[in-house]
């Protein structure tokens, strides 16, 4: 598909949540766990900040599939000496200026829109891809790549100037590491596409979160060199560990792109692109993603650009008769959002700009302007004054946008960072308690699960300290039904429904509602301890 493809790209603006603290996730191998509890991610999507891990408790009935990932213990201390680590800072990406004009709102509305996260182990080449996509649209010259090139080379890393586009500050230029998520648009005949580049270390986990959360799709970056795709994929490595994540956070469908197929170990080599492909399969199942469905295999060669806006030749891969990237991209299908639900978009930015601006995606319903709405949980009414959608000025906007909208009525002081932007009619819930379905992953050294624990919470861009107060049952895992005994402490890969509370009124919903704002992970000491569903929401409280 070689039909024409424009760029632009934005400034990515994090803000430190309510009671932020930043963990740092160490990968730990959980496949076993994971086999029949996987939460039940499909056709849903979660809005974060940095180190938004979403979950929520959830219904017993509900407990189909569950999500997992590490697990620890945590203090208060550990938590805020770890916000000092794992900060994302602003990431500005430098293309031609000759984007183009701004298209009028009924065009754009005639193009679904899908975001797209770039996810994998450090160093498997995804912000090198990132950036051949931005190359291969035209949004970055060839004086600009000169540029590029001679400054990798000066640093004797000449095959990383394509990861420069993305990467653009000298902390990930001379280490060679994305912290930041970067963001960019592009659009195709049918499509419009935010892909988000996420960080690859095991350090900077929390702010890969924040790109997965705001993704429907992922594109799973594999190194196919030699022993590369090994470290990532062993116990401990990222691939596993951002599969499961992925899963968790809601990316309901999966490109898994096997990357550096040039490389003189690789070659093009079909048995190492079966060999791949034959281990990840499994694993995948093991994640909760339906294979034959929501999961499809591509080589690639991310620095040459091979097999992503054309097919590539037969010269070149005789064996491979499918499609390239962007064809891959514009097929993936995903379920339909109601623009006419209540409205509801979390908050993951503001700042002043003739008036009071919110970043954040729409998770449901539609906004437009001349619109009034609810901020909650201060329930502070609040007139919408314009909207953006990308860098575009348009009059509404749907579900699963990322949108900029400028609000009256509000000062920026008085809006954090996980409070919901919501309809007056049916507002959402604000709650210090609810009842929750977990499934407890890894707790740090084997310890109890019991009342009185406490991790922090992380649902969409709400980041809580939280206690459980009471385990109120325990789930079988093979009936899914209730058990009759009495529980008072859980270990590792049991399924419990728990009271759960927060010092600080947060905005959630029920999972059975809406997904998007139901789903929760638990995490202590940078390790994701459990996840879970929002169940019930206590009677009484309410917007």
């Amino acid at each position: 598909m070689d039909s024409g493809i424009c760029f632009s790209l934005e400034r990515t603006h994090v803000l430190v949540p309510f009671n932020s603290r930043d963990d740092l996730l160490s990968g730990h191998d959980i496949a076993e766990e994971i086999r029949s509890l996987q939460l039940d991610s499909a056709a849903s999507e979660v809005n974060g900040v940095i180190n938004p891990e979403d979950a929520k408790p959830e219904e017993v009935e509900e407990v189909d599939k569950m999500e997992e990932d590490s697990n620890d213990n945590v203090t208060i201390s550990t938590l805020e000496m770890q916000a000092e680590t794992s900060k994302v800072k602003d990431k500005e990406v430098h293309v031609s200026e000759d984007v183009g004009a701004p298209v009028e709102m009924e065009e754009d509305n005639k193009k679904r829109h899908l975001n797209v996260v770039f996810i994998g182990h450090v160093d498997a080449g995804k912000s090198t891809t990132g950036g051949q996509i931005l190359f291969l649209s035209g949004q970055v010259d060839d004086r600009t790549i000169q540029k590029y090139e001679k400054e990798a080379k000066d640093k004797s890393r000449e095959s990383w100037y394509m990861a420069y586009i993305m990467d653009t500050n000298e902390e990930e230029r001379v280490k060679g590491k994305t912290v930041e998520v970067g963001r960019a648009h592009f659009e195709t005949e049918t499509s419009r596409f935010t892909i988000l580049d996420a960080p690859g270390h095991k350090s900077y986990v929390p702010n890969m979160i924040s790109g997965a959360s705001q993704a429907d799709v992922g594109v799973l970056v594999i190194s196919a060199r030699k022993g590369e795709f090994e470290t990532g994929f062993e116990r401990g490595g990222q691939t596993r560990e951002h599969v499961q994540l992925a899963k968790t956070l809601g990316v309901s469908k999966l490109l898994v792109v096997v990357n550096k197929m040039d490389d003189p170990t690789v070659n093009w080599s079909k048995e190492r692109y079966d060999e791949i492909e034959s281990k990840m399969v499994p694993f995948l199942k093991l994640s909760g993603y339906n294979v034959k469905k929501d999961v499809r295999f591509l080589p690639i060669s991310g620095l040459l650009g091979t097999n992503m806006k054309t097919r590539m030749g037969k010269a070149i891969c005789p064996w491979w008769n499918g499609p390239c990237l962007f064809e891959a991209l514009d097929a993936i299908e995903v379920p339909l959002r109601d623009p006419k639900g209540p409205f509801r978009m979390p908050i993951i930015d503001k700042f002043k700009d003739m008036g009071t601006v919110v970043m954040g995606k729409v998770e449901s319903g539609s906004v437009t302007e001349g619109d009034s709405l609810l901020v909650m949980p201060n329930k502070t009414m609040v007139k919408v004054l314009a909207v953006y959608c990308d860098e575009n000025k348009v009059r509404c906007a749907g579900p699963g946008e990322n949108v900029r909208v400028r609000l009256s009525g509000i000062d920026d002081e008085d809006i954090l960072s996980g409070f919901v932007l919501s309809s007056v009619a049916r507002p959402i819930t604000a709650v210090t308690e609810f009842d929750a379905q977990l499934q407890i992953l890894e707790l740090l050294d084997n310890a109890i699960f019991t009342a009185g624990y406490k991790a922090v919470l992380h649902i969409h861009a709400v980041v809580e300290e939280c206690e459980i107060v009471q385990l109120l049952q325990q789930i079988d895992p093979k009936t899914r039904k209730p058990m009759k005994k009495k529980v008072l402490f859980v270990k590792n890969g049991a399924i419990v429904v728990c009271r759960v509370q927060v010092n600080n009124l947060i905005c959630i919903e029920k999972f059975s509602d809406f997904a998007q704002l139901g789903r929760f992970t638990l995490r202590t000491e940078g390790k994701t301890v459990a996840v879970g569903k929002v169940m019930e929401l206590p009677l009484g409280y309410n917007s």
